[in-house]
């Protein structure tokens, strides 16, 4: 093909977003000289080349119903807070993807899964970041070092390829470590760009499906959010993981975004300590062991992560400020949603935060998203404005509307089952809801205060 049939476009390395010519800045990442040049074959040379790979004869077509289906078969492990989130463990053939912040402990609870998998599994584990050396003195102090791990420090994807090639019938998990900086020679492109992670995740997903060798691939997040720059990775892989959590704070969640064997959003426990990501099988009592009695702008909240609930609490600290712009501080929570929730209060409950600093904290390092936080957060900055306490067993949650009205949220009985597990006696939730509980026999014994309104609360909270 002749220079003149040769036509050019320009991708950035770091969003992929591409454009026909060169450009200082990237308009979708706002990357500056990211753009990178690459060939691109005229369309009439591009269909003349797909028709050499085409097959010879048509693929078998059959009918849904006369598919068969095997039973399913899981690859579990000891481990019960990582069989949770996949729904009862790995599937062969799959391809997983954990991502999550640099310092999380991804490479940790990585090894801790291989160790426990490898009792009854082949497992390769693949490190492109760190050296054998480090690796062993990882598993020391995990306590794994004596475990049948076969190892592999290499960040050539054709290099890794062979080796699995060769112990075909021998390997049955392969764990790469991480996608960034594993690259192919077949592609002009350095590790870590988006045409090497792209490349190298469709070559890992072909071995899982024809090989049947699950493979788990590890996934930095940058600091916008995205998995290896682009979130391409999540449209190719099976399973998606996060695991999220405060550097600060010893709790890890592990999240399940994405699942195509099971449920999403489904989420385990972990504590860091010194021997790994210990699993936390009653994560409520350890969020509110060091939670203050009697104390105004202390609340607690039945939120549900996935299917489980966990009983947090959720503080609030409204003070004088001196500033001409008060300060609006969130940790946890979204702070636009907070901004929300303070300009009802100020319009239903004439309650003025114009000369006040705000400061509202999730306690553990949790991160609340959904709306049932609503009530909570209004009842702990209701609290700490008007210095009175909440009483001690009670909790709460719902979600709160532009009017002030006090709407219903999913997984009621699940927030009162656990809220009552721990003692808690007294709930305060929308009337609607409450009607609802009153039916169950866990109800019996616990006070469900119903409330319509802002007002509702006001009342039956702060002024009966």
């Amino acid at each position: 093909m002749s220079k003149k049939q040769e036509k050019s476009l320009y991708r950035c390395a770091s969003c992929g977003y591409e454009s026909p010519k060169w450009l200082g800045k990237c308009p979708e990442c706002g990357l500056w000289d990211s753009f990178e040049e690459i060939a691109v074959l005229p369309r009439e040379a591009a269909v003349r080349g797909m028709g050499k790979h085409l097959p010879v004869s048509p693929p078998e077509v059959q009918f849904l119903s006369d598919v068969q289906l095997d039973p399913e078969y899981r690859i579990s492990t000891p481990i019960l807070e990582w069989d949770r989130v996949l729904g009862g463990g790995l599937v062969p053939g799959s391809l997983v993807l954990i991502a999550g912040d640099p310092g999380m402990g991804k490479s940790t609870l990585l090894l801790q899964v291989l160790a426990a998998l490898s009792t009854s599994q082949r497992v390769l584990y693949v490190s492109g970041e760190e050296s054998a050396r480090q690796i062993r003195l990882r598993a020391e102090r995990l306590g794994v070092a004596d475990r049948p791990i076969m190892l592999l420090t290499e960040t050539s994807l054709e290099a890794v390829l062979d080796v699995v090639h060769s112990q075909q019938n021998r390997v049955d998990i392969l764990a790469i470590d991480s996608i960034q900086t594993v690259a192919s020679s077949l592609i002009e492109a350095t590790p870590g760009t988006v045409s090497q992670i792209r490349y190298c995740a469709d070559r890992l997903l072909q071995l899982a499906k024809l090989s049947q060798i699950t493979v788990i691939i590890v996934g930095h997040v940058t600091k916008e959010g995205a998995i290896a720059g682009p979130k391409a990775l999540e449209h190719l892989v099976d399973v998606v993981l996060y695991l999220e959590g405060d550097p600060t704070h010893a709790f890890r969640l592990l999240r399940s975004v994405k699942n195509r064997y099971g449920s999403t959003n489904e989420v385990g426990v972990f504590e860091m300590k010194e021997q790994g990501l210990q699993e936390v099988s009653n994560p409520s009592q350890m969020l509110l062991a060091e939670r203050p009695i009697d104390t105004p702008g202390s609340v607690v909240m039945a939120t549900v992560e996935g299917t489980r609930p966990l009983l947090v609490e959720i503080q609030a600290l409204v003070t004088y400020s001196s500033l001409a712009l008060p300060r609006r501080t969130t940790i946890g929570f979204d702070s636009g949603r907070a901004s929300l929730l303070m300009a009802v209060l100020e319009k239903q409950l004439q309650l003025s935060f114009a000369q006040n600093d705000l400061f509202i904290n999730v306690a553990g390092g949790i991160r609340l998203t959904e709306p049932a936080a609503d009530l909570p957060v209004c009842l702990a900055i209701m609290s700490s404005s008007l210095d009175r306490p909440l009483p001690s067993q009670m909790v709460a949650w719902g979600e709160v509307g532009l009017t002030g009205e006090i709407r219903g949220v999913g997984y009621s009985l699940l927030r009162l089952t656990e809220a009552m597990r721990l003692g808690f006696s007294e709930v305060l939730l929308p009337a609607s809801t409450a009607e609802q509980l009153r039916r169950e026999s866990v109800a019996k014994s616990a006070k469900l205060i119903g409330v319509k309104t802002l007002k509702d609360v006001m009342r039956k909270v702060f002024l009966s």
